[in-house]
């Protein structure tokens, strides 16, 4: 048989191709980790605005921390050890906060920081960690660059929250997404 009529050469190759196109829908899905929290606790009337902004302050917290913990920001850490992936360490990515008010006619509010992680930045988490795995380095990456992120994206975000506490927007349910986005650096 010839080499182009080898039914295992066809076949391998055909493999290949689906697992190619396989991993790259997978990864166009995994370039993000999320976290929601749906607060369904009312503040009373009476409550002060600093209460009612301490409520959100915690319900976006907690989504921070839904965010941390999830598998899908161990998968973004794990394309850092991949061939070609993200060349040389170096990304480019977002961190967003977005609130919706679910019983309130008012639009939802975004806030949205953008970070850079850089190769020396995975060099200073391998003294850290004492570890020389890329995937290790980059989850401690990330943690501090979403940890950053969220706080600044909640300083630009801060202004609309008292808009939407004066218009009483946050007298009802309250739904926060924590999203933390990545993509290869130039």
């Amino acid at each position: 048989m010839s080499y182009r009529t080898n039914p295992d050469r066809i076949l391998d190759n055909i493999d290949r191709s689906r697992h190619r196109d396989a991993e790259s829908a997978r990864y166009q899905v995994d370039r993000q980790a999320l976290g929601r929290e749906l607060d369904t606790n009312i503040p009373d009337v009476d409550a002060t605005t600093t209460e009612r902004l301490k409520r959100l302050f915690a319900i976006i917290e907690r989504a921070y921390t839904k965010t941390a913990q999830r598998t899908e920001l161990g998968r973004l850490a794990a394309r850092f050890q991949a061939v070609g992936d993200i060349a040389h360490h170096h990304a480019r990515g977002d961190v967003s906060i977005s609130v919706h008010y679910m019983d309130h006619e008012r639009y939802d509010d975004v806030g949205v920081s953008p970070f850079e992680v850089r190769p020396y930045e995975i060099g200073e988490a391998k003294k850290e960690t004492k570890t020389s795995r890329a995937d290790v380095n980059a989850l401690r990456v990330l943690r501090k660059e979403l940890r950053e992120g969220v706080l600044a994206a909640y300083q630009k975000l801060e202004p609309r929250l008292r808009d939407a506490l004066r218009d009483r927007a946050d007298m009802g349910h309250v739904q926060v997404q924590v999203t933390m986005d990545l993509r290869p650096g130039e």
